[in-house]
């Protein structure tokens, strides 16, 4: 009995070993799909945080009990649920989510979202992975290419720049700003905070265009609006680090100009200086010719004035999760040096974002806190347009207006520089550049500090009846100082011109900013028998904000006392014995703005074949009088979800079908745009246009007196904008989708200046006259063509056609028929708008060598007049925009390329024209291709004769009126993912190493430095660099 027993015992023993061994093994599996192996799958156990993810070859391995649940998910897979039994090995097949492609989550207006599948306003959605790890300052800049409709040009390569154009679809303003609207995380807030977001915060970037997506915003809405989340962690997830850090080079494109050397230059002045007109003192003209190849100084002027500019990008990142709470912080700082050894961005951010929700889920709550600082040394061009073509000051400019016969050894220091040459000279360019940035005789720089606290709270009232409210508070301060140091060159001349002992100045300005804004949403949502269900909501918003600026300027600066921004140095002013100049002036401002609004939405769908939407708000600006300031805008839209229709039914070619159509109205209280050489919220901006203003002004006799600074018009409203859309969203055979719009927007009650008496003082006033219409299409397209196990390859494309059109322009010029802009630009009823206005420019005379041109009667001339002039239905807006690219992989190395185009767009080339004139030839240098000129022997050629006697008339007409289209490859990334199967042993959960290039390759006929800019001509402005980055990705 005994022995009995004890083997009882021993095999229960035996047993109960093996049952503890059970729940510590290792089970471990492959997870496919219908093309092979899926990398980065989540296994979880079901009630628990443990888990682990698929390797690049599909392979995972987790210790589990016998009986555990493993969760497997994956984006665009449905999860699979597998119990753990007695096998070690558990190999997955997950299948795809029915109607993935148009199940994506699409986010719309006021922090609403919904499947892609029952979305009805045309949207467009770009995720992280399009934007991550790029190396630019501004996310606008990532976004160049990837959403068709929306226009984006940088005009400005300088780092930390806001000359950044977003126009969608269209212009829909003559003089009103044509900005959209930003909301980032519900807080709307202005272009300018773009340099100050981490991009690797932001989960994704939302543009909504027609009237369905945006008439919930308003009068805020006519220029369509771009919704940016940032990310938020998930819940139940744990505690995980992700580190991105990355270093690059930029380096200046160059140009096409081809200009000439420093002997062929020297040649040129020898043989001009007895031309017509032509004096000067370059050694060209005085030179022995039998010398000039003797002359060796040949500066090219590029190596001085630009260098190679670097970057650097390290964010952290940490998200958590529980049942209820979830969390994402991200710390980062980037810097930028410009190509311009004067030029840099520097940035510091902090983000952290909080959701959570009661363990019922019937309150849910969010706090979210942005904390950023930046510090930029910039270019004087970049914020005083004046100067862009300023020689003297700008050395943009003054690179290609540099003598490459002088050499920078001539230069040491601006009173050497006086000595030498005394009062400036177009001679000393060179030297006066090197003196004002060599020397960083002339500081400019701003520092930024912005503070944004939003948060949300909801309540369930009951399982159909929701309470939300959401409130953010955006504060921003910035410092900006800029000087002409005291022992700078033009500082001196300034002294000994005026007789005093001192010079320089020195301007500093501040600005703060507060805005806040809250949101009331009161959301019934209930299904009715399975197939109906409606969604309504209403809402009231407020926003009100306030801008306090201050500033003064000193001129008279103590070289021994003063330092930039340290308010130091000031010569001290008293009215006895100091000269009046060095008095300082000071000058302030304040604004208040406000809005506010109430508003509802209502959604209906039926078995998720049929949707009808809705929208009506009113709107009150604090820029308009009572009479005005209140207006209604709304929409309505419907779609039909065709493929739900049982003749399709198991259809394996249409997966998904959608047809959808809208029609609304939306407003722009924007009555000025913001200038591009301005930071200014456009809401602070013609914020008294209603409004008569008064100054002091110097009347009779230098007597001061009290004026009209600007008449005001009560009478002035927003303009209002409608708008019709027709769009269908496709997805064929599970590999090609897109979408297909078609759109007519017309604008009317256009901001404009409406004449009245001069017997009032003025001879216009702010009114409302007009209306201008925007038609086009907009298609996306994405096709996978390969999806194996290993490899996998798609290519997308998108692109946009609109047509501008002006349909009314109220009055027009006497005579003309006409509405002229400056001096050659137009607008005319029936045509795009802001078209170019000019003599036509036939070429060169055979028989003299002199310019040719057309007058208004088709006859040839060689000199015309302004009343020759004809519109040439040519705009600096391009027709055609858009981008493609592929994203390709093969095991772990991936490959990512983005193109973007721009057609039919136009631009003067200034610094061309400079170029082509050989009258400027002392000291200017000139382009080689003036040597081909007209010459009795050379009668054929397109330049004019070196002799010619009509130059001038060409500056009325399109000789230097160029195509700006082009093609860049935008971005270029290669790299690699190392298999987790390397990392199984350490605490990395993934490993990512790549490359990138930014404005690699460019195809344009345009010779100047970038032809990507929204502005008839752009001289003197900031290039855009090619950059080289190397990162590395961890996850751990």
């Amino acid at each position: 009995m005994r022995s009995k027993f004890k083997w009882i015992f021993s095999l229960l023993l035996a047993m109960s070993m093996q049952f503890v061994f059970a729940q510590e093994k290792t089970v471990s599996g492959t997870v496919t799909d219908e093309t092979g192996a899926v990398p980065g799958v989540n296994v979880v156990i079901a009630g628990s945080k443990k888990g682990t993810q698929t390797g690049f070859d599909g392979k995972y391995t987790i210790k589990a009990k016998q009986g555990d649940v493993l969760v497997f998910s994956f984006i665009g897979l449905e999860n699979v649920r597998m119990t753990v039994g007695a096998s070690s090995t558990l190999n997955v097949v997950m299948k795809e989510q029915a109607a993935q492609k148009l199940a994506e989550v699409v986010v719309e207006g006021y922090g609403k979202t919904s499947t892609k599948a029952k979305a009805i306003g045309s949207t467009q959605t770009v995720s992280a992975k399009t934007i991550e790890g790029r190396p630019n300052v501004n996310v606008l800049q990532s976004l160049q290419g990837q959403l068709a409709g929306a226009n984006i040009a940088l005009a400005s390569g300088q780092p930390g720049t806001n000359k950044i154009d977003v126009i969608i679809r269209g212009v829909g303003s003559l003089n009103a700003s044509t900005e959209p609207l930003y909301v980032i995380d519900g807080v709307p807030l202005t272009q300018s905070f773009f340099r100050n977001l981490n991009q690797n915060d932001i989960e994704t970037v939302s543009v909504l265009k027609d009237a369905s997506a945006t008439s919930v915003y308003g009068n805020r809405g006519a220029n369509g609006v771009i919704v940016i989340t940032t990310k938020r962690g998930e819940f139940n997830q744990d505690l995980s680090f992700s580190l991105s850090s990355s270093y690059g080079v930029s380096e200046f494109r160059g140009d096409k100009y081809n200009v000439v050397d420093a002997n062929t230059h020297l040649k040129l002045q020898n043989l001009r200086k007895d031309g017509p007109g032509f004096t000067g003192s370059g050694p060209g003209f005085t030179l022995d010719p039998n010398n000039i190849d003797a002359y060796k100084v040949n500066t090219n002027w590029k190596d001085i004035f630009f260098t190679q500019g670097k970057t650097s990008s390290q964010d952290l990142s940490i998200t958590s999760g529980s049942a209820n709470v979830k969390n994402f912080t991200s710390i980062g700082y980037f810097q930028q040096d410009g190509i311009i050894p004067t030029s840099d961005f520097k940035r510091f951010t902090l983000r952290s974002n909080l959701s959570g929700k009661s363990s019922n889920s019937r309150i849910t709550y969010g706090l979210n806190l942005t904390a950023v600082y930046s510090k930029r040394n910039q270019l004087e061009q970049e914020t005083r347009a004046g100067i862009n073509n300023n020689v003297l000051q700008n050395p943009l400019t003054g690179y290609l207006n540099s003598a490459r016969y002088f050499s920078p050894s001539t230069y040491v220091d601006g009173q050497k520089l006086f000595n030498d040459f005394g009062s400036p000279s177009l001679n000393i360019i060179p030297f006066m550049l090197m003196d004002l940035y060599g020397k960083n005789n002339a500081p400019s720089f701003f520092d930024e500090y912005k503070t944004i606290i939003s948060g949300n709270f909801g309540y369930k009232i009951t399982d159909n009846l929701t309470y939300r409210v959401t409130a953010g508070a955006d504060y921003t301060e910035d410092k900006r100082t800029f000087a002409i140091g005291p022992n700078a060159y033009l500082s001196i001349v300034r002294a000994v011109g005026a007789g005093q002992p001192f010079h320089g100045l020195e301007t500093q300005r501040s600005n703060r900013e507060f805005m806040f804004n809250a949101t009331n949403q009161l959301n019934y949502k209930k299904v009715f028998g399975e197939k109906h269900t409606l969604d309504a909501s209403v809402y009231s918003e407020y926003m009100k904000a306030h801008r306090r600026s201050f500033g003064y300027q000193q001129t008279g600066l103590n070289p021994l006392l003063w330092y930039p921004g340290a308010g130091t140095g000031y010569i001290p002013y008293n009215n006895i014995t100091m000269p009046l100049s060095y008095a300082p002036s000071v000058f302030g401002s304040i604004i208040d703005a406000g809005l506010f609004s109430y508003f509802g939405t209502v959604d209906y769908d039926y078995d998720s074949k049929y949707g009808f939407a809705g929208t009506i708000r009113r709107d009150a600006s604090y820029r308009f009088t009572d009479d005005n300031k209140w207006g209604t805008f709304w929409s309505v839209a419907g779609r039909w979800n065709i493929s739900k229709e049982d003749f399709l039914a198991g259809n394996e070619f249409v997966k998904d079908l959608k047809l959808r159509a809208s029609y609304g109205t939306t407003g722009n209280q924007n009555i000025i745009s913001r200038d591009v050489d301005s930071d200014v919220s456009t809401i602070f901006l013609a914020s008294q246009a209603v409004r008569s203003l008064n100054n002091i002004q110097q009347g009779y006799g230098n007597t001061t007196s009290f004026g009209v600074a600007t008449f005001g018009n009560p009478d002035l409203k927003w303009e209002t904008t409608t708008q019709a859309n027709i769009g269908l969203d496709f997805d064929f055979m599970g590999r090609l989708s897109g979408s297909l719009d078609f759109y007519k927007k017309v604008t009317t009650d256009l901001f404009t200046s409406i004449p009245i008496s001069s017997a009032n003082g003025v001879t216009a006033i702010s009114g409302n006259n007009g209306s201008l219409s925007n038609k086009g299409i907009e298609l996306s397209l994405r096709y996978d063509i390969i999806k194996s196990q290993d490899l996998k390859l798609s290519i997308n494309a998108n692109g946009s056609y609109n047509d501008n059109q002006i349909d009314d322009l109220g009055v027009l010029d006497p005579g003309t028929g006409i509405q002229r802009i400056g001096s050659n630009l137009a607008n005319v009823v029936g045509q795009q708008s802001n078209q170019y206005n000019l003599v036509p420019y036939l070429g060169v005379n055979p028989v003299n060598g002199n310019l040719l041109f057309l007058d208004k009667d088709g006859n040839e001339t060689e000199n015309p007049t302004d009343a020759d002039r004809r519109l040439t239905n040519k705009t600096y807006i391009p027709v055609y925009q858009g981008g493609f690219g592929l994203d390709a992989s093969y095991k772990g190395f991936f490959v990512n390329a983005a193109f973007a185009f721009a057609a039919k767009i136009y631009r003067f080339d200034d610094d061309y024209a400079g170029l082509m004139d050989i009258r400027s030839i002392n000291p200017f240098p000139v382009s080689r291709d003036i040597l081909n000129a007209w010459t009795p022997t050379n009668t054929n050629s397109s330049v004019p004769s070196l002799d010619n006697t009509n130059y001038d008339a060409g500056d009325i007409s399109d000789r230097f009126l160029f195509d700006a289209s082009y093609v860049r490859l935008r971005n270029l990334s290669i790299g690699y993912n190392v298999p987790a199967k390397f990392l199984e042993k350490t605490f990395i959960k993934s490993l990512r190493i790549r490359l990138q290039g930014e404005n690699i390759w460019t195809i344009t006929k345009w010779k100047g430095f970038d032809p990507e800019s929204f502005r008839s001509n752009v001289t003197g402005y900031f290039p855009t660099p090619r950059l080289y980055t190397f990162g590395v990705d961890v996850n751990f």
